[in-house]
């Protein structure tokens, strides 16, 4: 079944799929997109996004097939082609803002901030979030769609347009890069991480 089946549903088809298939998943989309993004509003924008190709594509979606799987790779496939989109776009910068802050009588002190370290300090004491924000996007992905998604990895290679030895190989990867992030911290906590390495 190589070409995408294309059937004709009714409005009242599309809504029912769409409230029915679709919108219990909104939760799950969101978690993946923002931890694709790092940014509550671009992983809304990104989920609103989704949902908004689902529903102008529903006739390729097959009811009774496997929702989630189809939503992630529209979410996935949509993120990639942002990602590319801004990569190739000059950094953008409001000269009036920076001339406003710089001009106001608030101000103590000639620095600029990190507005992500600031949006992010609280949270910081998490040192697995932290670990796996870190990983490169291709390996924080499969960790995220096979350990906190809970995808096979068919599903996996179907979300991500890869073969499976490909998820399985890349996941073998996140999972000893993680595993290396994580060690001092295992240790830390009371954790024997050598007895692992003698095995």
């Amino acid at each position: 079944m190589s070409e995408v089946q294309r059937r004709k549903y009714s409005q009242e088809e599309k809504n029912t799929i769409f409230d029915g298939e679709f919108m219990p998943h909104i939760d799950s989309m969101y978690n993946f997109a923002y931890r694709l993004t790092f940014d509550e509003d671009d992983a809304k924008d990104l989920v609103q996004d989704t949902y908004l190709k689902a529903y102008r594509f529903v006739n390729s979606f097959e009811q009774g097939t496997n929702a989630k799987a189809w939503l992630f790779r529209i979410l996935k496939n949509s993120f990639i082609n942002e990602y590319r989109k801004k990569s190739k776009q000059p950094a953008k910068v409001d000269y009036q803002e920076v001339e406003t802050y710089y001009n106001s009588d608030d101000v103590q002190y000639q620095s600029t901030s990190d507005l992500r370290a600031e949006s992010v300090k609280d949270m910081l004491g998490d040192e697995i979030s932290n670990a796996l924000n870190s990983l490169a996007v291709d390996f924080r992905t499969v960790i995220i769609l096979c350990d906190l998604e809970g995808f096979t990895y068919e599903e996996m290679a179907k979300i991500l347009d890869i073969p499976i030895g490909t998820v399985r190989s890349r996941l073998h990867r996140a999972r000893n890069l993680l595993k290396e992030k994580l060690k001092g911290y295992a240790q830390n906590m009371g954790y024997d991480t050598d007895e692992e390495e003698a095995i």
